[in-house]
């Protein structure tokens, strides 16, 4: 029997692929997992024992930098949410859930607004921009900005998320300059793509990196995040939370607040802090179904 240190680039019907230096192994996990309440996830760091190369079993998982509930995967350094200029049209409130989950992974964002060829209005990107986070426009479709993209995946472990139909496995496509992906077409009646991404899969980048493509998703939980921490998710808040009159303000309607009295000035995007009121009423409601 041999050990084997490796990666899980797939996980598929209980079987777990494992990247290693002796190639890509087909694995079942250990029931010792089971009993503590423990699954493998894509990106986790693993032994496994094999006596032939090419099937084995996960014996251990090693302890994970951090971990996404949903998409399932760990040890992200990065996320790339990407969102369609049109068809289907942008949704902020979605794009803000999906970027606070990775500000409380305490990843590195990068924003793509995909499919500039529908439309030229890109002001929402300028949003995204001006509050800090690294914003490309692209079009999968016409192979503008592919280079753009390249740059801020190099060298990172990054997660593609976003709704379906957004153009991810395009995107995915144009990077690794083949059809690797499969690729659905929107629905004109509900703007809504087919999954065709049906599971988490990591994928080496040929100039460095690793990407993670997952299922398309449009909510996921937030509940874990304490409400006191929501504001801390929002970085272009940070400068302005401590001017408020009250310690506990909630900065939503309370008077003086030094967030709200940003928003009046220009300086806080009025479309990002909709997001926050809406992602604070549903984290509260998450806690108080609760108990």
């Amino acid at each position: 029997m041999k050990s084997l240190e490796g990666v899980i680039a797939k996980g598929i019907g209980g079987f777990y692929y494992v990247d290693t230096k002796a190639g890509l192994i087909e694995c079942r996990a250990r029931g010792i997992f089971r009993k503590k309440g423990m699954s493998p996830l894509v990106g986790d760091e693993v032994v496994i024992s094999t006596e032939d190369g090419k099937t084995g079993s996960v014996d251990e998982i090693k302890p994970r930098r951090n971990s996404l509930i949903r998409p399932a995967v760990s040890n992200v350094t990065h996320m790339m949410a990407v969102v369609a200029l049109e068809s289907p049209k942008p949704n902020p409130y979605v794009l803000d859930k999906l970027i606070a989950s990775a500000e409380f992974a305490n990843l590195k964002i990068s924003v793509c607004f995909n499919k500039s060829d529908l439309v030229e209005d890109t002001s929402l990107a300028d949003v995204y921009a001006s509050a800090g986070f690294n914003t490309v426009i692209a079009s999968a479709a016409d192979n503008v900005n592919v280079d753009g993209l390249k740059a801020l995946l190099k060298d990172e472990i990054t997660v593609f998320a976003g709704n379906s139909g957004v153009g991810k496995s395009s995107l995915l496509n144009r990077i690794m300059e083949r059809d690797l992906f499969e690729t659905g077409k929107i629905s004109d009646k509900t703007e809504r793509g087919r999954h065709t991404t049906r599971h988490s899969e990591l994928v080496s980048l040929p100039f460095g990196g690793y990407i993670i493509d997952t299922p398309g998703f449009s909510s996921f939980e937030l509940d874990m995040i304490p409400l006191e921490e929501l504001p801390g998710l929002f970085r272009e808040f940070k400068n302005h939370t401590t001017g408020c009159r009250f310690l506990d303000c909630r900065h939503i309607s309370e008077p003086d607040c030094s967030v709200t009295a940003a928003i009046k000035n220009g300086e806080i995007s009025q479309v990002r802090h909709e997001s926050y009121k809406q992602l604070y009423d549903e984290i509260k409601k998450a806690k108080q179904n609760q108990f």
